[in-house]
Parts: C-alpha cells; structure tokens; sequence
C-alpha cells in the first residue's frame, strides 16, 4: 500500500481537527460541551495564573466559544470529570479514574508532590484531618488557620495544606469539588463508593513497587493508544509527554496498531521521517490528501493548551517556538508575562501578551509579537481582531485598549476599539 503524502498545512489541521479546532462551533454552547471537549481532548489542564481568564476556561472558550464557566465546576461536583496530575494537574474524564488510580496508589514516584517524609513526621496528624473529614464533610485549605507565611513554595504551606495535598496525590482524597477555583477536598470512598481497588485496578503493593514497564504495560499502552487519539497525527516521540510517561517505548506498539490498522503511517511534507494519523482521522485523510482540509478557526489559545503545551511538538509541527515566560524574570522575558499565541486557520501567527482589566472593562493587548514572514492582509487582521474581540466580550470588557502592536495593525485599529 502507498503511503499516503500530505503537505504540512494538512497536517496541522488533522491535529487541530483531533483538538476540536478545526471549525468553530455552528451553534450555542451546551453544559455538556464542557465534558466533551474534555473527553475529546483526554484531559484539561489546570492553572490559576489569572491575568486573563484562568487557562481551562480559555482552553474551552477556543472550543466552544461563548458558554458559562460556571458549567465546568458544575461538570466536577457532578462527578463527570475528577481532578488529578496527567500532564500536570488536569481535569479529566471521571471514566478515566481507573487510568490514573495506579499513580495514587504509588504516590513515592510522584516527585514533589508527594513526601513520605512528611507522611511519616505528620502521620497522626493526617489520619486525624482523614477522620474529621469522614465525620464532618469536606473541607478547604482555607478552613485552618495558618501558623505562618510565605511564598517560597509549598515548604511555607501551612501544615493542613500540605497533608490535604499528599492525601489528594496518595488517592486518599478527592476534589469534590471548587469554590471561587478553591478545591474542596472529601473522602474519595465517599466521592466514587462503588470503586474497589482490589476489582478495578492493580493491587496497592504490585504498584509500589518499581518493576519497570511490564508491570504497567497496559495502562501505559492504554494511555498511548488514547494520545495516539487525542494528537490525532504524530510521531511516536511525541507520545509520552501527554500524560508524563516515563521509561516508555511506544515503537512496538505502534506497530501493533499499524498491523490492527488502528493508525495509517503518513509522510508530510517537510518533515523527516514517519509520522501515523489515527483511525478516527479516517474520513478526514483523503481531504487532507487533496489539499482540501482546512481549518476555519481563530482564536487566542492558552499557554497551556495541548496544541501548544509541548514545545518539541509546536515547533515541528507548527514551525512556533513557544515558551511560557511568567516565570522568567521580567527584565529577560522577550515576548511578555502570560503570551496567548495566536492560531489563525491552521498556522501559529504569533503570540499576545493580554491583560484583562476587570473593573475597569478593559481587554489590554499589551503587545503583539508577529511571527517572521507573516503578513497581515485583509483578511487575517479582520480575522484577528474578530477573535480579540470575542475574547474580551467574553471576559466582559467593554473595550479593546492597544499597545506594542504590528505597524501594519496599527494604521488599521489604532489604539483600540469599543467592543460591541
């Protein structure tokens, strides 16, 4: 059989058809949208940076334009999504609870997250917080008073903090579910009573213990098989990083899944060596083929949205060499603090340092780096600026303040608009 060859503008919108990006959303958002884009997309991760609207309503906004945020907390506390660290923290599917069980019941190898230091100088402590709990309901950081401050890192968290964090990452707890994006943590055998360890996923002591990959072989191939889905086109270097897999080797298995024919190897144009489109795709390859599948959309992505979030990735496939500078030091950040990049139907056009000013219903573009070589014609810069402007009517702004901007946007916006 011919491998089939597509170009690289293809390619892009095969993955942005996989993300739920490839054409925007022909009706008004329904609650239910939220888990589907969520299930579309695997997981949703998590991020309290709030400069513009928090990173996982963004990355639903991309989706599903105008819906109520408030659908996605509503989504949690009604247990069709559960809380957990995949890429990082993330939202995810609550039929997904048993794909991510065997990391709470192994807790050691979850880095910082978990301390059995800790475990073992608070142990009573953590079992009297785990019996408040069960016997007085859930409960918040928030609920105990702090013996000191500090913003070093979680070592200057307040004791209560740091075993509500350790039960959470141990599996202990659950959030059922936030308030003002606050967790609120219970029991998770109150949360999920009909799940049972010793029926639904591997024996807490085979997941302690460090026995390499064949003793997890099938939720590593099942969190593969599932990325392979969720990227739609890839190369099997790009697998791991969606769920932060470790001492994978996913070559195997995608020869296995060729010969099932479950993903169609493909050469693109431009890039070396093989990449695989998964079969959901199917429909969509002989479009891409032709030339005749494009993405329509355009919006303002999050830092943290899967498109984006895998530097490697976004600068293969999208030619956009992206990294988040919020925690670089202002005087070395060259692009800004939290900058949106920019997705213009189907290419990575540059990126916007936004600010939204809530009392003063301002949507501040701060600055507008283009990337080299793009060119803003009538289109593009109609198409954009519809985007800003949907973005700050969402986040309420009645107005659209400019700054560091092309000059080519310039001469055509000035320094602003009033959002209608």
């Amino acid at each position: 059989m011919t491998t089939p060859i597509i170009s690289l503008t293809a390619a892009r919108a095969l993955h942005l058809a996989a993300q739920g990006l490839l054409s925007p959303l022909k009706r008004q958002a329904k609650p239910d949208d939220v888990v589907s884009a969520i299930q579309r997309m695997g997981l949703l991760q998590i991020d309290t940076i709030s400069v513009v609207a928090r990173s996982p309503y963004l990355v639903l906004f991309s989706r599903l334009g105008v819906y109520q945020s408030e659908w996605l907390e509503q989504a949690l506390a009604g247990r069709k999504l559960f809380e957990y660290w995949a890429h990082e923290a993330c939202f995810l599917p609550i039929e997904d609870f048993g794909l991510l069980r065997h990391r709470m019941l192994a807790p050691h190898d979850m880095g910082w997250k978990y301390s059995a230091d800790w475990v073992q100088q608070h142990q009573a402590a953590m079992d009297s917080l785990l019996r408040h709990i069960e016997q007085q309901g859930p409960v918040r950081s928030a609920d105990f008073s702090a013996e000191k401050k500090g913003n070093s890192g979680w070592w200057d968290w307040k004791p209560e903090k740091r075993h509500l964090e350790i039960l959470f990452t141990a599996g202990k707890l659950m959030v059922a579910e936030r308030r003002n994006f606050h967790r609120v943590y219970d029991l998770t055998e109150r949360l999920l009573p009909a799940w049972d360890d010793a029926r639904h996923t591997l024996p807490a002591e085979q997941a302690r213990r460090r026995i390499g990959f064949r003793a997890f072989e099938s939720l590593c191939r099942q969190m593969l098989r599932r990325t392979c889905r969720y990227l739609g086109i890839f190369r099997a270097e790009w697998l791991a990083d969606y769920y932060r897999l470790k001492r994978v080797a996913p070559k195997a298995l995608l020869a296995e899944l060729q010969e099932q024919g479950k993903i169609t190897p493909v050469q693109v144009e431009g890039l070396e060596g093989p990449l695989y489109v998964h079969e959901s795709l199917a429909e969509l390859l002989p479009l891409a083929e032709q030339g005749k599948l494009k993405s329509t959309v355009t919006s303002l992505l999050s830092p943290f949205d899967p498109v984006v979030w895998d530097r490697r990735r976004a600068l293969e496939l999208f030619n956009f060499d992206y990294r988040l500078e919020c925690y670089t030091p202002k005087e070395k950040r060259r692009y800004g603090y939290f900058t949106l990049p920019v997705l213009h139907r189907g290419e990575l056009v540059g990126r916007i340092d936004a600010k939204a000013h809530r009392r003063q219903g301002v949507f501040e573009i701060i600055s507008f780096h283009a990337e080299p070589q793009v060119r803003f014609g009538k289109q593009r810069a109609q198409d954009i600026r519809q985007a800003i402007a949907r973005t700050a009517k969402w986040h309420g702004a009645q107005r659209v303040a400019l700054g560091d901007i092309p000059a080519a946007l310039a001469a055509e916006w000035g320094t602003g608009w009033e959002v209608e």
